[in-house]
This record gives structure tokens, sequence and C-alpha cells, in this order.
């Protein structure tokens, strides 16, 4: 019996499919981790999954095992007609949507969802985005095989950016596990880390200071390296808001913590 790297080379090589890494077309030929996703999204038999890129179908092939319907939402046109042939036989009693479109722009559904994806990874700061403030409703998790940098930095407790503040407004995130470049068809340049977005059922904050948080971050992380006295501090009342909040002006703002930028953010409505 073929090997899982095996049978998706010979696949592309049947089909004369050549992968357009511009779109980050790196297909996933480790069963292991396959099976990681699949464990760490906790997959129940009523879930509707989204699927983000699925290419041929990889993974979608190991999500028609698990979930009730399984919505597939993918850019590249010529790759549709391979995905329906590749995951053909493991449809059964699950039912597959496929989406010829940019996941960034296509509404996710109203109804509860996961989203369980290997992505382009050039995508992953605008995805969450999209899922977290563009979409009527939010995700209950997120299982996404990303760059294990920027995986790292949204986890981070030492050095936070923007995209680490963003998600953990929305929800608990965590590295399952890292990926070398071996476990993908052809190597990408980069670690690839699983990460599992455990999404709350609303934000931490209301709107009002969810808006505030993301108008103080701009302006912090706009010029990271400097310090918060140069930045928040230059606004009107900068000073004293710093001040108020306890917190030293001569820190960055990559070491505030979320607790931190709330307070300022709640404070700083009150002025």
């Amino acid at each position: 019996m073929a090997t899982l790297p095996d049978e998706i080379r010979q696949f592309c090589s049947n089909n004369h499919l050549h992968l357009n890494t511009d779109l980050g077309q790196h297909f996933l030929i480790d069963e292991e981790v396959l099976a990681s996703i699949v464990s760490a999204a906790h997959i129940e038999k009523d879930d509707h999954i989204v699927e983000i890129g699925p290419g041929i179908g990889v993974l979608t092939r190991e999500l028609l095992k698990h979930a009730s319907t399984v919505t597939t939402i993918e850019l590249d046109k010529r790759l549709i007609p391979f995905l329906k042939q590749f995951t053909k036989a493991s449809t059964g009693n699950c039912e597959l949507l496929v989406i010829n479109d940019n996941a960034l722009t296509t509404p996710l559904p109203s109804t509860t969802y996961k989203i369980v994806a290997n992505i382009p990874y050039h995508i992953t700061s605008p995805l969450l985005r999209h899922a977290f403030l563009e979409s009527s409703l939010p995700p209950t998790t997120m299982t996404l095989l990303i760059q294990r940098e920027v995986a790292e930095r949204i986890c981070s407790e030492k050095d936070r950016g923007m995209l680490t503040i963003l998600v953990q407004l929305f929800g608990d995130p965590k590295i399952v596990r890292n990926v070398p470049p071996a476990a993908f068809l052809p190597p990408p340049k980069v670690d690839s880390s699983v990460l599992q977005i455990d999404c709350f059922s609303k934000p931490k904050v209301p709107p009002d200071v969810l808006e505030e948080i993301f108008r103080l971050t701009k302006i912090g992380f706009g010029q990271k390296r400097k310090m918060l006295s140069n930045t928040i501090g230059a606004l009107p009342e900068g000073d004293a808001l710093l001040k108020n909040t306890n917190i030293d002006p001569q820190r960055r703002p990559q070491t505030l913590d979320i607790d931190e930028w709330i307070e300022l953010a709640k404070r700083s409505l009150k002025h």
C-alpha cells in the first residue's frame, strides 16, 4: 500500500499538477501531522468545518471522516476538479461544499462552525481579522497550520505584536506541535506549527473598548522600537494615561500584556 507522500506525488504526476508556491501551495504529506490537526480540532460528528485553501484535499479527506459538513474555500480554480477527485471516496455521510473564491472576502457561516486549515502563510493576519472582526459569527475554534514564527508570536508572553493582542482578545491560543519543512510537498523555506485557538463566545471587552485598543496598539506598534513615552505618551494627556495605568513610559509596546492594553483603553475612554 502506497504511503501518503507517494500517493500525493503520484496524484500530482498523473494529473500534471504543478503547485503555485506564490499562492502558498504546499501540500501536507505527513500523516502524523494530519492526525495531530484533526485531534486538536476535537471534531464532533455534527460539526460544520470550514477549511481554507484545501488544495487537492489532503486535509479535507481526513475532515470528511469526522464532521457532518465540510466547507472548503479554494482560490485556485484549476484545483477544484482535483479536490473533488481526490476526496471522492471519503465523503461518506459528510456533506462537502466547495467554494471557488477568496477566503478573505467570502462570508463565513452564520451558524456554529470551526475553522481547520493548512493556510497560505501570507494570509494568516488577514484571515484572523476576517474571522474575528468581519464575520457575523466567529468560529468556536480555529486549528491552523501556520508559520512557526507567527504562531510563537501569537502565543508569546514576552515579545508580543498586534496579532498577539487581536487573537488574545478573541480566544485562547496554544501551539500543539511544530512541523518541519519535510512534512510538505514542496517543502517551504520555514518551519511551521499547528496553532489551536479556543475562541471565546464574545470578545473580552465591549465594542467601544475593543476599538480603542486597536487605536492605541496601532499607535504603539507603529513605532514598536520606541518607548511608550514617544508614542502613547505623545497623545493629549498620554503621559497621564500611562501614569494612571501604572505603566512605565520607558517600556516598549511588545512588553505590554493583554490586560494592560485593556486597562489603557478603558482609562483612555474616560478622559
